[in-house]
């Protein structure tokens, strides 16, 4: 449950990008205060529904999140997605980038010499951006942009490497761009402001 929600909660920002901040005044104490937020927002969500119950709300900071992906998540995420980073903007913005490895991508099908997946390997930086608008029990993300090693790409080859390094048994075509997605624990909606965000139970 912890992955799952790990990976619903960070698969917006996993994809998205602006320029990345710096790292190294992250600390394990933030990350912890991440993962302790994450534990209570999976606890409330196993509670039987109250009616008329009073909505919970659970802050934290985009320092927490980028401190919980430096420290915890090399544990949640799939191999070969390193560095995740985050920034919230205005208005619902999301903005962040990760470094992954796109042999296992590009190697995952048969690909003619027109797809431009054959000509990269190694590890890429991709970087996007787009607005998370999360309510009702319902989330959507809609991409603005996105750059594979600097160079702009199209949604399509974009959503081929979501797709790649976030499906599952249960959902083997993964995690789709623009369609929305019910919001996992319970959770009725989550706020963004510049710099940290607000989960509704």
């Amino acid at each position: 449950m912890t992955r799952r929600f790990a990976l619903v909660v960070g698969l917006s920002i996993l994809m998205a990008g602006a320029a990345p901040r710096a790292t190294q005044d992250l600390t394990r104490e933030d990350a912890d205060s991440m993962q302790r937020k994450i534990a209570a927002i999976l606890g409330r969500g196993e509670l039987p529904a109250t009616a008329n119950a009073a909505p919970v709300r659970t802050a934290f900071s985009e320092r927490e999140v980028n401190a919980y992906f430096k420290f915890v998540g090399p544990d949640e995420f799939p191999p070969g997605v390193v560095d995740p980073r985050v920034r919230i903007a205005e208005g619902g913005r999301i903005e962040g980038r990760a470094v992954v490895d796109l042999d296992a991508v590009r190697k995952s099908k048969e690909r003619g010499w027109l797809d431009p997946l054959t000509y990269v390997t190694g590890a890429v930086e991709v970087r996007a951006s787009g607005t998370l608008l999360a309510a009702n029990g319902v989330g959507v993300f809609k991409l603005a942009s996105a750059t594979l090693g600097g160079v702009t790409i199209p949604k399509a080859l974009l959503q081929e490497l979501v797709t790649f390094y976030t499906r599952t048994p249960e959902a083997p075509n993964g995690f789709a761009l623009d369609d929305p997605f019910t919001l996992p624990a319970a959770i009725r909606a989550v706020q963004l402001q510049r710099g940290a965000a607000t989960v509704i139970q």
